[in-house]
């Protein structure tokens, strides 16, 4: 299978990764080359920043792209718009800060999610 993974050299990516290319999957990084950027020799690297290169992954396919890093939601769906046409299924991961309530443990998959007072806002805080 041909994978592309956006970040993938930290936290959740980082294993994905290696997972993948021990299962002999074709895996395509894409990210900016700051954290770890001598793992994972037997993958393709494409440096370049969501902000400004998403135009580098153009005109290529793959089966699936997992993107690990997204924080903002206008650079999520800019990714996810520039390789609709290009992968099979794109998985956007996220962190348990999805969800709107903690007071309970464990989390489901249909548990209520945040949302955002303002979208367009691009600064991370503690809330």
């Amino acid at each position: 299978m041909k994978v592309l993974v956006i970040g993938g050299t930290k936290f959740v990516g980082r294993h994905l990764v290696g997972c993948l290319l021990e299962r002999g999957h074709d895996v395509t990084l894409f990210n900016r080359g700051q954290t770890n950027p001598g793992l994972f020799a037997r993958a393709e690297h494409i440096k370049g920043d969501r902000e400004n290169d998403l135009h580098l992954l153009k005109d290529r396919a793959w089966d699936v792209a997992v993107d690990t890093c997204g924080y903002f939601p206008r650079v999520v769906d800019a990714s996810a718009a520039l390789l609709a046409d290009s992968v099979g299924r794109y998985v956007f991961i996220s962190s348990v800060s999805a969800y709107r309530d903690f007071r309970s443990e464990g989390r489901r998959e249909d548990d209520p999610l945040a949302e955002l007072d303002d979208p367009d806002v691009e600064e991370i805080t503690g809330d």
